[in-house]
């Protein structure tokens, strides 16, 4: 008999014992008299870094830490996310923020250090052939801390943040986690997670879909007032710091993360903006394949076709194996390694929470991939997105830590071309137009996500913040907020909206990344470009791709289009380009529909 591949992830070879790991309380211990020790040094007034030695002692202390509390925050989310009501890790969750603010805290007080070498000293180190490696790492960390706080605020406003700011993404966290959606499923009545519900807004039967999301909305309308205090007072958090800073746009710190230019922003969003129209033709023909006027949200992610297939988890794995090897035998090998040591946690099962992510562990050079599988092709794209997320750390793994620090819009990047990967080879190698069919709306949901969405998401926080520097927004505010962002990104091609979507939405709670949402949209537009670029080079490209990723924390983004791709990502037309090959699709699909 064939063996099945595990569904559940194995945790055990990181740290045995879950929760009650003795193994990892040492690990913790360890890594926290380490930070003391890093602490103590910045911290003294005659320390000097002009000197090669001290510096290089510095910086591979911060490298060794910097990696060590990356592997407690990823057992930490592990943890949490396969259990929410694992009461234990989140203890252990408190006391790693608490290690995190100390951490940070000892940073600031290096930057504070490396402010004091003058300008031609600084030159001269990094220009060092051992420093080299890690210079933009360094001159990035060295220009933030001139346009912080002076280091005492920083670090108060740091330690503060552990049961202030940071405290209300738990206090979010333990609502979605005590939440229970009931539904009635073939005459029996049942008590969904938050994450079993969401899967069942893409179910054939829209007399299902709309059931779940009614449910949906009253369950999230109970919590609106909870989630309405932790979102204005993460903005109130947010919005304090930047005025003592003398920032004056909320964009400044997610743009400064991103390692992007505003006006490549505002580029990428125009050229979406031209191709709405091809969009709302697409979702104004898919309401005509159901028998409705216009599309409500849960019908956003309805099926279409006959061709409605469950895959099974071995299946989808053999999929993504196959398909990534016709592009990179690499890649394909380092998926098959993921599903036969058990990195993926993809269990149907109720406990864990919603969505889907891709965590890593330096010190043990592994990935974690956590999901919930249900069959549909929505879960086969993201087992193949989350998987492009884990390869992308894997060619990062012989880089000096500090190099290895690359934005959310750029890990973005090689998680949607994975997907791609696997979703044109889908569409192309149907057997049948019904079948070609679903994959391609597969595909047209996705781009869908991406510039309606998420540009929803984008326009709520910029109107939320702007309202928020007049005080705390009423969750009834919230709901309008919302349903305008979305009517405008929609460009009011549906009947119903998700008013409570700020509150459902994990992204706007998590406060490691301010504007959790435009990145996404980057990302996949430029592993569009990428992907243009790698069909027409061929076999040959597989090296360069690996290339462009371990660039990603060493350089502007504008630098490595223009390093790698040879193009400039301010301009209209490299996004234009890319937005135009993702509503190519559209084109197909109304061919393929118009006798329906």
């Amino acid at each position: 008999m064939e063996k099945t591949l595990p569904q559940r992830w194995d945790l055990e070879v990181l740290f045995p014992g879950g929760s009650e790991s003795e193994e990892f309380r040492s690990f913790l211990g360890e890594l926290e008299s380490d930070i003391a020790a890093l602490q103590a040094k910045v911290g003294q007034n005659e320390l000097s870094l002009q000197e090669k030695k001290t510096f290089m002692e510095v910086v591979e202390s911060v490298q060794a830490i910097s990696v060590r509390t990356r592997q407690a925050g990823a057992f930490i989310s592990c943890l949490t996310a396969q259990n929410m009501k694992d009461e234990a890790a989140k203890m252990l969750g408190g006391r790693v923020k608490t290690i995190s603010a100390s951490f940070g805290s000892a940073l600031t007080r290096w930057e504070e250090q490396l402010l004091k070498i003058d300008a031609d000293k600084w030159d001269a180190l990094l220009a060092d052939d051992e420093l080299a490696p890690i210079a933009f790492p360094l001159n990035e960390r060295r220009r933030r801390a001139q346009e912080k706080l002076s280091p005492e605020q920083e670090v108060l406003a740091n330690d503060l943040a552990v049961d202030g700011y940071h405290a209300w993404q738990d206090l979010y966290n333990a609502v979605v986690g005590r939440m229970t959606i009931e539904v009635e499923l073939d005459g029996e009545k049942k008590q969904l997670s938050v994450g079993q519900a969401s899967n069942l807004l893409s179910h054939p039967d829209r007399a299902v879909r709309k059931q779940v999301f009614e449910k949906w909305l009253e369950a999230w309308g109970n919590e609106t007032e909870l989630c309405a205090q932790a979102l204005n007072h993460l903005g109130g958090f947010r919005l304090s710091l930047y005025r003592h800073r003398g920032w004056d746009s909320v964009l400044r710190e997610p743009l400064d993360i991103g390692r992007m230019q505003e006006k490549t922003l505002d580029a990428m969003w125009q050229a979406i903006n031209t191709r709405k129209d091809r969009l709302v033709a697409y979702l104004e023909r898919k309401a005509k394949l159901i028998g409705v006027e216009k599309l409500s949200w849960y019908d956003i992610s309805a099926p279409v076709g006959s061709t409605h297939k469950k895959v099974s988890y071995d299946e989808a794995a053999a999929l993504i194996v196959d398909n990534f090897d016709r592009f990179n035998p690499k890649m394909a090998e380092f998926a098959q390694l993921a599903f036969d040591e058990a990195w993926i946690e993809a269990e149907d099962r109720p406990g864990k929470r919603p969505g889907g992510f891709c965590t890593s562990f330096p010190v043990s050079k592994q990935s974690r991939v956590f999901m919930t599988y249900a069959g549909n092709a929505s879960n086969v794209s993201t087992l193949a997105h989350e998987l492009g997320h884990a390869y992308h750390q894997q060619v990062m793994w012989d880089l000096p830590p500090l190099s290895q620090n690359y934005a959310m819009n750029v890990a973005e990047t090689a998680s949607t071309f994975a997907e791609m990967i696997l979703a044109d080879a889908a569409v192309k190698n149907a057997a049948s137009d019904d079948e070609r069919l679903v994959l391609l709306e597969d595909k047209l949901q996705s781009v869908v996500a991406f510039f309606m969405n998420i540009q929803a998401r984008f326009l709520f926080e910029k109107n939320f913040y702007e309202q928020r520097k007049n005080g705390l927004v009423s969750a009834a505010d919230l709901d309008r907020l919302m349903t305008e962002a979305q009517q405008e990104a929609y460009n009011g091609a549906l009947a119903e909206y998700e008013p409570h979507f700020w509150a459902s939405k994990l992204h706007f709670y998590i406060t490691s990344y301010p504007f959790y949402n435009f990145p996404y949209t980057f990302g996949y537009l430029f592993s569009l470009s990428v992907y243009a670029r790698a069909l027409a080079e061929g076999e040959g490209f597989a090296a360069k791709y690996d290339a462009l990723l371990q660039d990603t924390g060493r350089l502007m983004v504008e630098d490595l289009a223009k390093t790698h791709l040879g193009e400039d990502m301010t301009q209209v037309e490299f996004w234009q380009a890319a937005v135009d090959l993702a509503v190519a699709d559209i084109d197909e699909f109304l061919r393929l529909t118009e006798e329906a």
